[in-house]
């Protein structure tokens, strides 16, 4: 079964990359992560590991401190673990479950002690986070969840409480740059109690046209509402984007001209670094998505996708590697998978 980051989503899946749902979750009777004893992480760790066989889904638990920073990298550049989470200096307290499609990962002691994520390729809320209460369900049966009446679920930072539900869409919006209303759409986001961050959540920022959009309230609101209003914003972007890629075929030759001469650059180059890269793929997956670059297939544009970010270009090539090298590395690999 292939992992959900190759996959192409079956609704927008050509604007909509991906649908995340992120629950947090604390043992009760044990202090948040930021106030537990290097005796009390450990403890939770060795409780999550001893139930791993019961939750099911395939899932099996990694020890951070037994990962390379490379493959740490790579988990990062699947959204599969937070850059924080792999750059944490106490390794031995974090860990993670994990299942083999990758569409599974719950991070330990990250900022709470559990931080249960499920992932789908597309629009796919609904069905994701029918799967994410059902693996959080099972779990707190066997590990029992710290739970207020008054507040809901107790998280390490307040932001969280109440559902402790994240709920997240990674969308590609290059028409909406090209036109010059990204601003705009970035701005109506965030006016309707949603945020819009770079690819790899706050403070980071876009990448390949590339943005998240999630929920910043958790409190006073039900997870159904959480997820409906998502659903609704997320359409709303949509909606808009296609109006702009509609826009923009007004010029067909402008519009075939760039697509087309990022595509040559990718193509043909013999050194390129990950910046332009993701910058030139942008314009070649908006080519591939309007049918104008007929030599590629989705497929293709979500292999270039990950394998042209430095961890997994070099888990890919099964050796570490310097960044020049990755950059004569990344054109060898770009002509592999272009063919």
């Amino acid at each position: 079964m292939a992992s959900w980051y190759l996959e192409t989503g079956k609704t927008d899946g050509d604007i909509v990359v991906s649908s995340r749902i992120r629950l947090a979750r604390n043992i009760k009777g044990i202090p948040f992560e930021t106030k537990a004893t290097d005796k009390q992480k450990q403890e939770i760790l060795e409780k999550v590991k001893y139930i791993t066989p019961s939750i099911g889904y395939g899932l099996q638990y990694f020890a951070m401190k037994d990962m390379d920073d490379v493959t740490k990298m790579s988990l990062v550049e699947k959204h599969l673990i937070s850059p924080e989470m792999a750059l944490r200096k106490d390794q031995e307290n974090i860990g993670i479950l994990l299942n083999k499609e990758e569409n599974i990962c719950i991070m330990l002691n990250e900022e709470d002690h559990l931080r249960m994520q499920v992932f789908s390729a597309g629009l796919e809320l609904q069905n994701t986070m029918q799967l994410a209460i059902e693996i959080e369900e099972k779990m707190d049966e066997m590990l029992s969840f710290s739970c207020s009446r008054e507040y809901g679920y107790l998280t390490a930072c307040p932001t969280n409480v109440g559902t402790g539900l994240r709920a997240s869409v990674m969308v590609h919006l290059p028409a909406l740059k090209l036109t010059g209303n990204i601003s705009k759409i970035l701005h109506i986001v965030n006016n309707f109690g949603m945020t819009i961050r770079g690819v790899y959540g706050e403070d980071t920022k876009s990448q390949g046209d590339m943005y998240q959009i999630s929920n910043n309230q958790t409190l006073g609101i039900t997870e159904k509402e959480i997820i409906s209003n998502l659903e609704n914003i997320t359409k709303k972007v949509v909606e808009q984007e296609r109006l702009a890629r509609k826009y923009l075929r007004k010029d067909p030759i402008e519009l075939e001209n760039r697509v087309y001469r990022s595509f040559g650059i990718l193509r043909y180059a013999s050194k390129i670094n990950s910046e332009e890269a993701e910058d030139l793929l942008s314009d070649v997956k908006l080519g591939t998505d309007l049918g104008i670059i007929e030599e590629l297939t989705d497929s293709k544009v979500k292999e270039l996708e990950l394998y042209l970010k430095p961890a997994n270009l070099q888990k890919r090539v099964g050796k570490a590697l310097t960044g020049f090298e990755r950059d004569l590395e990344r054109a060898k690999v770009v002509k592999q998978i272009i063919g």
